[in-house]
């Protein structure tokens, strides 16, 4: 699973290494399936898909966690509620990166 989230995060900078000055490719080529537009859309996909995994992963140890020791509730609810900001935050990050880089 670590080495999911490692290829989605690299993969989600490769966006904007691609993205410098690239040559127009001519259509029909190789090189026109790998455009900025096509790379853009692919990484924010890749965010949105490795945010919803790391949600129901984060949820689902939260809720274990209260159902074992019901009187650190308060507590746990309030680091689950953070830890699902920070992870949204990730992809609001690549969404808006999308629009710098397009």
């Amino acid at each position: 699973m670590r080495k999911f989230f490692t290829f989605a995060v690299l993969f989600t900078v490769a966006v904007a290494a691609f993205a410098q000055g690239a040559p127009a490719a001519s259509t029909g080529s190789f090189n026109s399936l790998f455009d900025t537009t096509r790379l853009v859309y692919i990484a924010v996909a890749g965010a949105a898909a490795a945010c919803g995994t790391a949600q129901a992963k984060v949820l689902s140890s939260a809720y274990e966690a209260m159902a074992r020791n019901p009187q650190a509730a308060d507590k746990i609810s309030g680091s689950l509620v953070l830890g699902l900001a920070f992870i949204e935050a990730l992809v609001l990050f690549t969404f808006a990166l999308a629009f710098i880089v397009k």
